[in-house]
């Protein structure tokens, strides 16, 4: 198989979708502005906020899950959603997706490729960001399964979001105007912005994708959700798996919506 990926050449018979993933990561790592958006930006910004929270709080459970957080949606929005909307948009104007699809790989491998650098860059800063987090003298988490689930379900959705993005998307500089709904979506569902909100607007932030996200980090931080008053008991590890079912379904209904909408506005070529 040979795969066109912005200008370079992969040939791989056996695996398409690891051939194209090759030739996007190396694609990404030569944009030195992804590169910097996705290694800096992620891991000082949370950092900076963890140093300041716990010079007045000290290391808490709930200064691990602000910084876990703020990690989550700097990683989520800008190393995978910005970065697999810019590249994909690219690519359809540069004819490269078009090319591809007389290749081996199938459209679901070509879709999920340019995800690939923004994931493994994710995985890297999580594992930086917990190391300092934890290693700084932050209790350990409750229960780490539902902030690993988060990120993973995380990286998942603002992909496919994406490439739905990409559908109403004319070029790379516009967007940074198409991409604004989902980014304000995104940081509405951040904790210290919905425990601000009245009541009834809280309601409806805690059912947007970041805020599952965030409530999932949350609860395997501190065994509570991120808005949760501080009256509210702790859980303990295994009470933490059944209250993972809300976040997880308010996920689950978003994915599906992001794929309907992918399906229905996805374009391969400029002219189609």
């Amino acid at each position: 198989m040979t795969a066109h990926a912005g200008g370079a050449t992969v040939t791989h018979r056996r695996h398409p979708l690891r051939a194209l993933a090759t030739a996007e990561f190396r694609q990404f790592w030569r944009n030195k502005t992804l590169v910097a958006m996705g290694t800096l930006f992620p891991i000082g910004l949370p950092l900076v906020t963890f140093v300041i929270a716990r010079r007045d709080a000290g290391s808490t459970a709930t200064v691990a899950a602000t910084t876990l957080e703020m990690f989550a949606l700097v990683a989520l929005l800008f190393v995978q959603y910005y970065s697999v909307l810019s590249m994909v948009t690219t690519r359809r104007g540069e004819g490269v997706l078009k090319r591809l699809r007389t290749g081996e790989a199938t459209d679901r491998q070509i879709q999920i490729a340019p995800g690939v650098p923004g994931a493994l860059l994710t995985v890297v800063g999580s594992v930086a960001i917990a190391a300092v987090v934890y290693g700084l003298g932050a209790p350990a988490p409750v229960n780490a399964v539902p902030i690993v689930v988060a990120m993973v379900a995380g990286v998942v959705l603002f992909s496919v979001l994406a490439l739905a993005t990409s559908g109403i998307t004319r070029n790379a500089e516009a967007a940074q105007i198409t991409s604004l709904p989902v980014m304000m979506l995104a940081m509405v569902g951040l904790g210290s912005i919905r425990s601000v909100l009245p009541e009834q607007l809280s309601d409806i932030a805690d059912r947007t994708p970041f805020a599952a996200i965030s409530d999932l980090i949350a609860l395997g931080s501190t065994g509570r959700t991120a808005i949760a008053p501080e009256s509210t008991a702790v859980l303990d590890a295994a009470g933490v798996f059944g209250a993972m079912g809300a976040p997880l379904a308010t996920l689950a209904v978003w994915t599906v919506l992001a794929l309907a909408l992918t399906a229905r506005t996805f374009r391969w070529d400029d002219r189609g």
